[in-house]
């Protein structure tokens, strides 16, 4: 019995609010072992967090099965406050992107999908979060559709655990309900599945997570800012002025002094009109500059601009998307967004202080 046997031993207990091994999640400190004595300390967000007598059993049952002459005490502190751990239900995925729109029909989920298989495809472990919860797409464009997430008991608590998609873990209710079902639900009920879906699934470590919103400004986008830290938003439109009126209205909402959600960038999506026959040619048949105005308007960048071309809509509706395609033009407007994103996400960390959890009330 040994410090490295002891720690193997309790990277099999997860704990119950994250779904992580203690081990890794670092909530396992000053472990000491004198004879028969096993004492270490376990850092939790609260000395009254929900599932603490069973995450204390699990460290016992974990270490006495394998060495029943044991005498294990488990210690709880609080983190200390300030910590990450303290701040966010999911300090183990480093940063959260919302991508929004202000209005339906721009192509967001598109560009949802998209963005999140770029970054994955540059080297990044990503997430893809659907909370558009009236109109969850996803599962289509993944090749989800009929499939349901599992659940997984973790120490006395019941978790989901997420799909996967070309090695990409997903989650949408449109893979709990029935695809012909109508969603309709009030804003509690909206709050609670958000809420579900980051507290009550078994995500891995992730680099990113990419949040699919509904469009417009609602309860949803509240929810979001309130349960976890954003990290910042990607604005799609369309180059038309009425597709430009109502991003700045979404914009506006995230720079809102109570929110403060930084822009990271826009996509400009159906920039113009390609035909596959001739590659070259551009039509611009939404008119031009809405993605420019934008990015302008939010003191960010223009993170991409993505033609209109058959093969993006063919690839939605196969359960393939477009970034995934070889010598694409389309996939190539794609990565060169999650190129730009990954840049941006950089910058932002570097120059500016964390998103924090928007607190009731403010």
């Amino acid at each position: 019995m040994n410090k490295d046997s002891i720690l193997n031993l309790l990277r099999t207990v997860r704990d119950p609010q994250t779904g992580r091994d203690i081990v890794s999640a670092n909530m396992v400190q000053n472990l000491e072992i004198e004879g028969h004595n096993v004492n270490f300390t376990l850092a939790v967000p609260s000395l009254q967090m929900h599932g603490k007598a069973d995450l204390n059993f699990a460290c016992i049952g974990a270490i006495v099965g394998q060495f029943p002459q044991a005498n294990v005490n488990v210690h709880f502190v609080a983190q200390a406050p300030g910590s990450q751990e303290n701040t966010s239900p999911v300090p183990h995925i480093k940063n959260i992107i919302a991508v929004a729109s202000g209005n339906g029909g721009v192509g967001k989920s598109t560009v949802a999908v998209n963005l999140a298989l770029g970054l994955k495809k540059l080297g990044a472990r990503v997430g893809l979060m659907d909370a558009d919860v009236y109109g969850p797409s996803i599962p289509t464009m993944l090749g989800l559709v009929g499939q349901r997430p599992k659940v997984q008991d973790v120490t006395g608590h019941m978790k989901m655990v997420p799909l996967e998609a070309y090695g990409m873990p997903v989650i949408s209710i449109g893979n709990i309900i029935e695809p012909e079902q109508a969603v309709v639900l009030r804003g509690p009920r909206l709050a609670a599945i958000i809420k579900q879906f980051f507290n009550e699934v078994l995500w891995d470590d992730l680099d990113f997570m990419i949040v699919d919103l509904p469009p417009g400004t609602g309860d949803v986008q509240l929810t979001l800012v309130q349960t976890v830290p954003v990290t910042g938003v990607v604005l799609v439109t369309t180059p038309q002025e009425v597709a430009l009126a109502d991003a700045l209205k979404a914009m506006n909402m995230f720079l809102l002094p109570q929110i403060n959600v930084p822009i990271l960038g826009v996509v400009e999506n159906m920039a113009w009109f390609t035909p596959e026959e001739l590659p070259n040619n551009k039509y611009y048949i939404f008119g031009q500059g809405g993605g420019k105005k934008l990015a302008l308007a939010s003191h960010s960048v223009l993170l991409g601009q993505v033609p209109l071309v058959q093969g993006i809509r063919e690839g939605g509706d196969s359960g393939r998307p477009a970034v995934l395609a070889e010598n694409s033009i389309v996939a190539e407007a794609f990565l060169t967004v999650a190129q730009n994103t990954l840049r941006q996400v950089a910058v932002r960390n570097e120059m500016m202080e964390p998103t924090r959890v928007v607190k009731m009330g403010e």
